[in-house]
């Protein structure tokens, strides 16, 4: 004879036997029997002299719930226990806490993992849902095409460094030839032109100082920019690296 099992002997205890899953809110009735608040309330919607028991049809002339709060702490404590424990060698946490099922599903309007008797209920009924792998596929595309997209922009930023650092140096060698002009004259006319050299000079002096502290600042930007993405690209192509639940956790 095959032993029982525990965790599912306590799970049936603390099973509602009109929804199948676990109490909540539970009350007990006329005759001892525990259902889910909402769950007896609609049993006996249309009830209005007799009130039978759906377990035992044992019948009350009036409703008598009273709220199980023994019960209550007993449900938390299996619903804790659930979580802890293993069955048939698979992680519980790939199992659904309301109706201990397999997660095989992905609903994509929740973008939660659903098992079939979820699918099932009034809440999930009206979605899409996917196979967990084929979701868990189409995410990895998406992080894909994505990782794409940030190698082309920072192709292009980096395209963009070459062509500003380029400008600077072509300038600055401007600069630089002007200087040397400046200076030639300023040594054959020094006595006519020594308040036009030096205001010249001056002049240059600060361009040169603006272009070399613009092109910093652009060069500082592009890097930044380019650092950022390739984060991302390295965060992106990790989690591309990561299982079907591990990318949809």
């Amino acid at each position: 004879m095959a032993e029982d099992n525990p965790t599912e002997n306590l799970q049936d205890e603390v099973s509602c036997s009109l929804c199948l899953e676990f109490f909540q809110d539970p009350v007990s009735i006329h005759c001892g029997h525990n259902f889910c608040r909402s769950c007896i309330t609609q049993c006996w919607e249309n009830s209005e002299e007799n009130y039978p028991c759906p377990q035992c049809s044992e019948t009350a002339p009036q409703p008598n719930l009273r709220p199980n709060r023994e019960l209550a702490k007993i449900i938390g404590i299996a619903r804790r226990l659930s979580l802890r424990v293993s069955r048939d060698g698979m992680r519980w946490d790939r199992f659904c806490w309301k109706h201990q099922e397999v997660l095989k599903l992905f609903c994509e309007e929740e973008q939660i993992p659903i098992c079939l008797v979820c699918r099932e209920s009034q809440e999930h009924r009206l979605h899409s849902a996917v196979p967990i792998e084929e979701a868990a596929e189409e995410h990895k595309e998406k992080f894909q095409a994505h990782v794409e997209i940030l190698k082309e922009r920072r192709e292009k930023l980096m395209e963009l460094k070459t062509v500003e650092e380029g400008k600077s140096l072509d300038l600055l060698e401007q600069v630089d030839t002007e200087r040397q002009k400046v200076m030639a004259c300023a040594k054959e006319l020094h006595q006519v032109v020594e308040k036009q050299e030096k205001l010249l000079l001056e002049r240059l002096a600060k361009l040169d100082e603006e272009i070399t502290r613009k092109q910093e600042e652009n060069i500082t930007k592009l890097s930044e920019q380019i650092s950022s993405i390739g984060k991302q690209i390295h965060e992106l192509e990790e989690k591309c690296q990561q299982s079907a639940w591990e990318l949809l956790q």
